[in-house]
């Protein structure tokens, strides 16, 4: 079975963008202080702790999940490859 690429991609972006974007809203709304979510700024050019700022860790979150997504997917199909190729496929 080989996984694929682009479809793993998506969903790995999404969930990271999603994650980003609701920690940030989260940490907003509840108004709380956290080192992790202000560091992301050093990371993500243009992202702080507010309402615009998640949209833009988003739109970062769901790049670096895509390309995350991407390279895991075409990895577990060289190693796949590897281990596999003696053995028959059903």
């Amino acid at each position: 079975m080989e996984l694929r690429k682009r479809a793993l991609g998506l969903s790995l972006g999404l969930v990271w963008g999603l994650a980003i974007l609701l920690g940030t809203w989260w940490f907003i709304i509840f108004e709380l202080r956290g080192e992790m979510l202000l560091n992301l700024k050093n990371i993500y050019l243009g992202y702080c702790v507010s309402w615009g700022g998640s949209f833009i860790g988003f739109i970062w979150g769901f790049v670096y999940g895509f390309i995350a997504g991407v390279l895991i997917a075409w990895f577990y199909g060289i190693f796949s490859k590897m281990i596999y190729k003696n053995k028959a496929t059903t």
